[in-house]
């Protein structure tokens, strides 16, 4: 059996892991961060592939102490493994009932980690897809499959045939552009398609590239695979 990677830093205190086959090649991150009494309070971002040399990493960042499922097909092993975490997941209610038998916390519109990361509910790509907000650098939208990279690089919304309601995800984007600014979105870091990004961190200058979007052409694409 090969040995995985550990994962990539991509800021000092957020790292990327490699595609996970469980969760359909997506991408799961780690934020390092702390409540404001210095308590630290990792979180952990989708379910990142899993042994030995996984386990040792996140113990030695000092654990986990929330893990956040930013929709329904990035569950992974994450009713297996939460225990050997022993952390607290957090999903969006309309999702909860995928882990009947795993302690959780279902959250409605917004869910408050630290004073620096904060998730919210962004329905369209499923009806409990979230994402996570991090203002440190600038800014950190991590986005799920709500905003992918296309071939590009660029972020957009992306149409599968197992998008459970396209207009809506359209309009959650839409009230993206209007969330941020300049000063508080520098990078998106996407749940998948992160080979896309060709070797880059994240989707950088991230406010203007959302803003660039013109969500009117989306409305009537067809659904992918």
């Amino acid at each position: 059996m090969l040995t995985m990677k550990p994962p990539r830093q991509i800021f000092e205190t957020i790292y990327a892991f490699a595609p996970n086959r469980d969760t359909l090649g997506a991408t799961a991150y780690l934020i390092v961060d702390a409540q404001s009494d210095g308590t630290p309070a990792n979180i952990l971002v989708d379910a990142p592939p899993w042994d030995d040399t996984i386990q040792q990493f996140l113990a030695d960042q000092g654990g986990v102490r929330w893990w956040l499922i930013t929709h329904r097909t990035s569950l992974g092993q994450a009713a297996t493994l939460q225990g050997r975490l022993d952390c607290e997941l957090v999903i969006q209610e309309q999702e909860a009932y995928l882990l009947p038998t795993c302690p959780k916390t279902a959250f409605q519109d917004f869910f408050r980690f630290t004073p620096r990361s904060e998730a919210f509910w962004t329905p369209g790509y499923s009806p409990g897809s979230t994402c996570l907000y991090h203002s440190a650098y600038g800014g950190v939208l991590f986005t799920g499959r709500h905003l992918l990279p296309n071939r590009q690089g660029q972020p957009e919304p992306l149409r599968f045939a197992k998008t459970f309601h396209w207009p809506r995800q359209l309009r959650q984007v839409e009230a993206l552009k209007s969330r941020y600014s300049p000063d508080t979105l520098a990078h998106i870091c996407p749940g998948a398609n992160t080979g896309f990004l060709r070797g880059q961190s994240s989707i950088d200058q991230a406010y203007a590239k959302l803003q660039a979007l013109d969500l009117e052409r989306y409305q009537s694409a067809q659904p992918g695979l």
